[in-house]
């Protein structure tokens, strides 16, 4: 089977790819530009951007799937319109030219900030409110409105999947991204302040299996929420640094002198941090987290809602923490840490500095 990975040089692209790849699949990669991500892989390039229908429709001849990563991740809004040209029209463009082709699947990678977190009672899932007042941060709104663009493509006869991860975190991510640039501060010693801010924390590698089942087996029109832990900074800022043999910062400051609303322009993780149900993927995709995923134990620390659990995977069958710690959440800690740690060592020691270092 062949598939076209759109923004195939980003750090989810990077992962997916090499997943492709290692299933023996033939995939062409779409993007901008290269990137050091995808050098010496086995994938056909093409250069291209999500805002040229007729490039797009010329990729997509002859593909049996496609995986629309590409988009425009804003903090600041959206002051030249690139973020709703390239997550509202791109999105668009990129489910039409699949129509028009002939592609059997579109598996849209979505986020989180597609639902209204702060107007959500309890876990965040896939019929909680979408983000679309106008108070919402830009990016939170685009993402949104590119869903409802490739819904109205699904009516015309498109067949489409939706996935919805919350923060990625993980290896190879040679740019690096935005929270690769944060860990990586972290590890160097040169973030002695921690926000007293958390969020839902998923390994790119979770999400680029839950995209490859997706596309086998994802039910049309669905969306699929992708979590993982629900760590604060601080947290991650002291798992870097344990790694780095560092002291993690020492100073937290209170969100509220940054953000001055849960609804500001800022997209930086709320005080609480979103809990997130992963019950559909869970059921319908037959996706069990192997990185991110946590006991079945419901512990205050969990980032997966306890809703109709009926499949674990076999890293989940821990009975007891690795750490003789008997406290609730301690087995959740745990495996949040060795997860974590993991991603320092492999983003700041695995090929070395001058490829993962900013």
């Amino acid at each position: 089977m062949k598939f076209i990975v759109t923004g195939a040089s980003g750090h989810l692209g990077a992962n997916v790819v090499r997943a492709l790849i290692a299933t023996g699949e033939t995939v062409r990669a779409v993007d901008v530009r290269p990137g050091a991500a995808l050098a010496g892989l086995d994938v056909e390039f093409m250069k291209g951007d999500v805002l040229e229908p007729a490039m797009l429709e010329s990729a997509f001849v002859g593909a049996d799937f496609v995986l629309h990563l590409a988009a425009r991740i804003s903090t600041a809004g959206d002051p030249d319109g690139s973020v709703r040209r390239v997550n509202v029209d791109g999105v668009r463009n990129v489910a039409e030219a699949a129509l028009r082709a002939g592609v059997r699947r579109v598996v849209h990678c979505s986020s989180l900030h597609a639902f209204d977190v702060g107007a959500t009672r309890g876990p965040v899932r896939e019929n909680s409110p979408r983000a679309s007042a106008a108070a919402l941060p830009a990016y939170d709104r685009s993402k949104a409105a590119g869903e409802d663009e490739l819904r109205r493509v699904i009516d015309r006869g498109l067949d489409a999947v939706i996935v919805n991860p919350s923060g990625i975190v993980g290896p190879v991510d040679p740019e690096p991204s935005r929270l690769g640039r944060v860990l990586l501060a972290m590890f160097r010693g040169r973030m002695p302040i921690a926000v007293r801010g958390a969020f839902d924390w998923v390994d790119v590698r979770d999400v680029s299996a839950a995209l490859l089942a997706a596309a086998e087996r994802g039910r049309t029109g669905e969306n699929y929420l992708l979590g993982g832990h629900r760590a604060s900074v601080a947290e991650l800022g002291r798992v870097a640094a344990e790694v780095a043999g560092r002291r993690p910062p020492r100073v937290v400051a209170p969100l509220a002198p940054c953000v001055p609303s849960r609804r500001s322009a800022c997209n930086w993780p709320a005080p609480a941090g979103p809990a997130v149900c992963c019950s559909r993927p869970n059921h319908c995709m037959r996706w069990p987290p192997i990185r991110s995923s946590i006991t079945r134990r419901r512990s205050r620390n969990s980032a997966i809602a306890p809703a109709r659990w009926k499949r674990r995977c076999a890293t989940c069958t821990l009975r007891s923490s690795p750490r003789g710690d008997s406290r609730p959440g301690a087995e959740t800690r745990y495996r949040f840490e060795s997860l974590a740690a993991s991603i320092v060592r492999s983003m700041c020691f695995a090929s070395g500095p001058p490829r993962y270092w900013p």
